[in-house]
């Protein structure tokens, strides 16, 4: 041997030498187990299975233990996806409850501007729920319908769709209905919804 040792690596070593002899001096070769098994009036034939079952018996427990170890693993894993998907869904939906409307109004096709309250019924007629959003989610979409709601209270037409990906905090969206000669004349309300939630409505007439 030419390696050099420094003190703390011999008594490293002394410590090992011991512990493997300590190991030597417990262990038991066959001969001492077969007569050991004679003095206990059991039969040595039966000691190659004994150590078969008892290998078996060694690895099924280690399997377990790592079994356990997977399980706890995958219940973690789920912890941590079921802890992060309720974060993304609380901090969406109070992304989502801050949007309201600024404006909103009813027009024809040709938006001059105004805010119609009165509408005379024509055939194939469009008129237009123009929607301005204040405080939407930059980079998100929306999704929004219309209800269409006549003098009797029967929603006659849903407008459901998604925005495109919002971009400024101050966002115009639309929706429309067609009105003809049949259709119920008298107080109509128009609502749009934010995900169920409704965010605006107003009232015009139809004559």
């Amino acid at each position: 041997m030419t390696q050099r040792l420094t003190q703390e690596q011999l008594g490293q070593i002394i410590v090992e030498i011991g512990q493997l002899q300590q190991r030597r001096e417990a262990e038991l070769d066959p001969e001492q187990v077969k007569q050991i098994l004679q003095e206990l009036n059991l039969p040595p034939e039966l000691l190659d299975e004994a150590l078969l079952q008892l290998s078996r018996r060694i690895a099924l427990a280690e399997q377990n233990k790592r079994n356990r170890w997977i399980a706890f693993g995958v219940v973690a894993a789920l912890v941590v996806a079921i802890a992060s998907s309720m974060i993304f869904i609380q901090q969406h939906n109070s992304t989502i409850a801050h949007v309201q409307v600024q404006q909103n109004r009813i027009t024809l096709g040709q938006d001059d501007g105004s805010n119609l309250r009165t509408i005379s019924r024509q055939t194939g007629l469009e008129i237009f729920y123009r929607v301005t959003l204040k405080d939407a989610p930059l980079g998100k979409k929306l999704d929004l319908w219309c209800d269409w709601i006549d003098p009797n209270g029967q929603i006659v037409k849903q407008n459901r769709y998604q925005t495109r990906e919002i971009n400024t905090s101050v966002w115009n969206t639309q929706c429309r209905y067609t009105i003809n000669s049949a259709t119920t004349p008298g107080n109509w309300k128009v609502q749009m919804l934010l995900e169920g939630r409704q965010i605006g409505n107003t009232e015009f007439e139809i004559k």
